[in-house]
């Protein structure tokens, strides 16, 4: 509960009386700033260079930093009921993301109608002062005290772990992939955004005739890309697995077509790309306010997967969480409730799969369950209940019952908690990037990234 915020009448008012409060000006505020000002100027968002000059400037706008006054006035001096009627500004110097502000003001005038003068200024945490001016206000007339307890909050979409992954695989060669029938427009720019990035060198498979009419469409210029012309896309399919088992790709890339035709030609007993663990997909999402990468699998390939599947499934994500520099990821399998229950057979595997781990039969990870979604993701539900270890409050890696519980939490963290997500299917021979048709650039970036990352990891 937050301290109640109280007034100083103007009846109570002396001259001379003083007041201050002290912000650290965080990334995040510059975000919020230029969201509700519209203020867009780069030299103002923190990962931009606003001058050209090599550096990012993250400088704090002028009315951010007067904001700060009002912010004083309004819950201390004189507080709660105070209305601006002016305010002058002289800006001595300039504030960046990171430092320590204090506003302090002095009243130095009162006069009719509750009007009062107050001097204003900001300075930094070694003295500097940064904004010098004036302030008048009509005090309040009376006394009151409120409590501000159901402020919403705000979440800033940053996706600064999907940055981070970027940052990681751009120095990367470039992954050789077979994109399968990119033949429309979404499915063509994400792998040309992709290569744009280095991540990737794109060998587009399909009906030539669509795919440069999915190009001129979005004005992309594919001059410089290998095209292997096969309209039939059973037949595309196949041919990009044999140009990974030739050598001349790394990767695999879904384009427009049924993920079942795809996946049909990689588990072929011969020809494939099958090795002896079983395929799953991982989903990798940076969700606003969540402070690590979240994996939630198997949403895509195994609907009804048995304990020998689920052990696969959780291997195959360990091993890409060490891809993306997870030394020692946690790993929560996911039920209805946290406990054992023989009517509930997920509750089963969950602690069958946890004891395999402590036995070594699943390696690289901590693996914990069973554990119901509130108390894998949020340590104080894990402990309101009674829950410990390392896994319980801080899951990495969520692995779901099923196909169908795995693609609802992946779905909801995407358009409810506005989520961004890529994946890639674990298993097979390479890295295999299985975009759903529905998803936008950014989400077939950070797949080709992960696919950059775990090649990389393999080759090794």
């Amino acid at each position: 509960m937050s301290a109640p915020i109280q007034n100083i009448p103007f009846s109570e008012l002396e001259i001379g009386m003083e007041a201050e409060q002290t912000r650290t000006l965080q990334a995040n505020d510059l975000y919020v700033f230029a969201n509700s000002s519209g203020n867009l100027n780069p030299m103002h968002l923190p990962d931009r260079d606003g001058d050209r000059d090599g550096q990012n400037e993250a400088m704090a706008p002028g009315m951010w930093v007067a904001s700060l006054i009002s912010a004083v006035l309004g819950c201390q001096l004189p507080g709660p009921g105070t209305i601006y009627h002016s305010q002058n500004l002289r800006f001595v110097g300039r504030a960046h993301a990171g430092d320590s502000l204090t506003v302090k003001l002095r009243l130095t005038s009162k006069g009719d109608n509750r009007l009062v003068r107050f001097d204003t200024w900001v300075e930094t945490e070694d003295g500097n002062r940064i904004l010098e001016g004036e302030a008048e206000v009509f005090a309040p007339e009376k006394p009151m005290t409120f409590r501000i307890d159901d402020l919403p909050g705000l979440t800033v979409q940053r996706h600064v772990h999907f940055n981070r992954l970027l940052n990681m695989a751009e120095p990367l060669p470039p992954l050789p992939t077979a994109v399968v029938a990119p033949e429309k427009p979404d499915a063509l720019a994400g792998a040309v955004l992709a290569a744009d990035h280095t991540l990737i060198n794109p060998i587009l498979i399909g009906h030539a005739s669509k795919i440069m009419d999915a190009a001129e469409s979005r004005g992309l210029d594919i001059s410089a890309y290998r095209i292997i012309d096969l309209p039939d896309h059973r037949q595309a399919a196949a041919r990009a697995v044999d140009l990974v088992n030739e050598g001349q790709a790394a990767a695999v890339m879904k384009g427009h077509l049924h993920t079942d035709v795809l996946l049909g030609e990689i588990v072929k007993r011969n020809g494939g790309l099958r090795t002896k663990r079983r395929l799953s997909h991982v989903f990798v999402m940076d969700v606003p306010g969540l402070d690590h990468l979240l994996m939630v699998t198997d949403a895509a390939i195994n609907i009804a997967p048995d304990l020998m599947a689920k052990a696969d499934i959780i291997q195959n994500a360990i091993y890409l969480a060490h891809a993306l520099g997870i030394e020692e990821p946690k790993v929560g399998v996911l039920s209805a409730v946290e406990t054992v229950n023989p009517a509930i057979p997920s509750t089963l595997d969950a602690a069958i799969l946890s004891k395999m781990a402590d036995r070594g039969q699943i390696k690289g990870g901590l693996v914990d369950g069973p554990l119901a979604m509130d108390n894998a993701i949020d340590l104080k539900a894990a402990t309101t209940k009674g829950i410990h270890g390392l896994v319980a409050g801080h899951a990495q890696i969520l692995v779901a019952p099923n196909m169908e519980a795995g693609n609802m939490l992946a779905k909801e963290l995407t358009f409810l908690a506005h989520a961004e997500a890529g994946g890639i299917v674990m298993g097979a021979k390479c890295p295999v990037i299985l975009n759903s048709r529905s998803d936008d650039d950014q989400a077939r970036l950070a797949s080709c990234a992960v696919a950059a990352l775990c090649a990389e990891r393999t080759r090794k």
